[in-house]
């Protein structure tokens, strides 16, 4: 890390920004989720909560295997508020399970993306948009509000 200190006017902020910009985002990414599950086990006890956790990854993973088999035109809203909601019913761990897991996904689309589907190019708003059904899920809201006309019944 630079100090910058002889440079006229530089101080903590640059000291700061410096240090910053050589903290690497999956340093920060890992102590957030970290910060997370310390936070979230304190209201259950660990077994309990990884247990929830374990099961709301599952039905994260079902929304979204569901919404990849239904290809229906404009239900992802409803895939992530489904799968945030399904979680979100496990307790602490499964809404801190869908909490991270889409945050992850809207955090890092182009990785995601690419890996497996290729690049969905839908950019920010949709990014935004998909977090809102995100917290309408895992607040218990019914997913059906985003529910398009016309999904087949099995979803």
């Amino acid at each position: 890390m630079e100090m910058h200190s002889h440079k006229e006017g530089a101080g903590p902020a640059c000291v700061c920004l410096t240090f910053l910009s050589h903290f690497s985002t999956m340093k920060l990414f890992t102590s957030l989720v970290f910060c997370s599950l310390v936070l979230g086990v304190s209201s259950v006890g660990w077994f309990e909560f990884m247990g929830q956790a374990y099961d709301g990854a599952k039905d994260m993973w079902r929304a979204y295997s569901d919404m990849r088999e239904a290809n229906y035109k404009n239900s992802d809203k409803y895939f992530h508020a489904r799968g945030n909601y399904d979680a979100a019913k496990r307790g602490p761990g499964g809404v801190w399970a869908a909490e991270v897991i889409s945050d992850f996904r809207e955090a890092y689309p182009r990785v995601t993306d690419l890996l497996k589907h290729g690049d969905s190019g839908h950019g920010l708003a949709d990014s935004m948009a998909d977090q809102e059904a995100n917290r309408w899920g895992r607040s218990g809201k019914d997913p059906k509000h985003f529910r398009p006309p016309g999904l087949p019944d099995k979803y």
